[in-house]
């Protein structure tokens, strides 16, 4: 087995471990809906990054956050438990940026349809300004052969 797919399996793993945990609860108040969207583990199996989405406003992120921040040692020892790996990787938890990169994406793709119904009402009534078809083409010469 490669030292990425190792990786690979133990982020998923991570991922698991993570979820399940949380769906138990945490006796935190500040930790609100939270979502775990990807885990990546560094390839000597030392530092896993987990991202994280939360449903709610800045405030209520910025406090789920901090909760898991400092929950972070009881979810790491909980990760020791269930995996199988001679070390226990760290753990960083970094709030993923999907939802706000999603709405921009939208919002550019709204943007590039209005853009492109205005192209094309501007084409309906246009003309070439020159030939139909500008390139120049060889002329074929039957006779020369």
């Amino acid at each position: 087995m490669s030292a990425p797919d190792r990786a690979r399996k133990m982020a998923e793993r991570i991922k698991e471990i993570v979820a399940r945990r949380l769906d138990k609860g945490i006796r935190d108040e500040r930790l609100g809906f939270v979502t775990i969207t990807d885990v990546r583990v560094t390839g000597d199996l030392q530092h896993a990054t987990v991202f994280f989405t939360v449903y709610g406003s800045d405030e209520e992120r910025q406090n789920s956050w901090d909760a898991l921040k400092s929950a972070t040692g009881m979810l790491r020892t909980e990760v020791g438990r269930n995996i199988t790996a001679r070390l226990t990787p760290s753990l960083e938890f970094i709030l993923d940026a999907l939802p706000e990169t999603s709405a921009h994406i939208e919002d550019l793709l709204v943007k590039a349809h209005v853009h492109d119904v205005e192209v094309s009402k501007v084409a309906e009534g246009a003309e070439f300004a020159g030939d139909a078809d500008p390139y120049v083409h060889p002329h074929e010469d039957d006779d020369e052969k």
